[in-house]
């Protein structure tokens, strides 16, 4: 690796092979950050998605198949991230999954993985990653919280458990940098059409016996006063203006892209 690529700031998105982290990571890439990837998906596309990347802004991208349900994988995740490129500048948490039932059905296992990837995950990327941004005395953490972390819906406790607890991480992280010039901020988007969106119209049509379209009109969209699904592009714009010098005082926030959904 050269000077100029060491100097290079870089950045680790989780779940950043589709969907809203992968928008991210296009932002961060377009803006000259060197980016490590990671998330599920074919190989060969990830592989391709990532020369895509590189190519279009001369970048170094790196792809990580951690598997964040595991604590060791989280840590080792931002341990290979800085080995690559010498420094980690900006984490983004956004991975997350998603399960729709009435609590009383249910199952238990679902309700651990969604809190070990949706709330224990950035706690150990965060753990990782915070001794090397206070004695770097940089960084620029990101957690991708939802408006679940405002307000719930029925039949998602174990989302709106672990997006609530996602912003609780985020203030005590940014008290704890606010000194070391380290913050710490969540952005809480409304319903963006990505695959996690969309893999659980199935279930809530069948929670609640609506069509497709009901699910997206009445349930999704009926929250949110513009009637509009948030565009991908504009969490990634927001997360992008988070690393920028103009929001050096933004510290602990969590800053609403949902049309209006937690005004009411």
């Amino acid at each position: 690796m050269s000077h100029a690529e060491v100097e290079r700031k870089a950045a680790l998105v989780t779940g950043s092979t589709s969907g809203i982290g992968l928008g991210i990571a296009r932002a961060l890439a377009a803006a000259g950050y060197n980016v490590t990837l990671n998330g599920f998906g074919d190989a060969g596309a990830i592989a391709a998605l990532a020369r895509e990347l590189a190519d279009a802004n001369g970048v170094l991208v790196r792809y990580d198949g951690a598997d964040l349900s595991e604590a060791s994988a989280c840590a080792g995740l931002v341990e290979a991230a800085v080995g690559a490129f010498g420094r980690l500048d900006v984490l983004v948490n956004n991975a997350g999954i998603q399960h729709v039932s009435p609590i009383e059905d249910f199952p238990p296992e679902k309700w651990d993985s969604i809190i070990a990837l949706n709330l224990s995950a950035p706690f150990h990327t965060i753990r990782a990653a915070m001794g090397g941004m206070k004695t770097r005395r940089y960084g620029r953490i990101i957690n991708i919280a939802s408006a679940h972390a405002h307000v719930a819906s029925p039949f998602k406790s174990a989302y709106v458990a672990a997006k609530h607890g996602v912003l609780g991480l985020t203030k005590t992280v940014a008290l704890e940098g606010a000194q070391f010039n380290v913050r710490c901020n969540a952005i809480s988007p409304g319903y963006v059409l990505t695959p996690l969106v969309e893999n659980q119209i199935p279930d809530t049509m069948a929670a609640r016996g609506l069509t497709r379209e009901q699910v997206i009109n009445d349930v999704l969209l009926a929250a949110q006063p513009t009637k509009q699904f948030v565009r991908i592009e504009d969490v990634a714009a927001l997360a992008l203006f988070l690393t920028t010098p103009a929001a050096d005082q933004i510290n602990g926030a969590s800053l609403s892209v949902d049309g209006g959904w937690t005004a009411q």
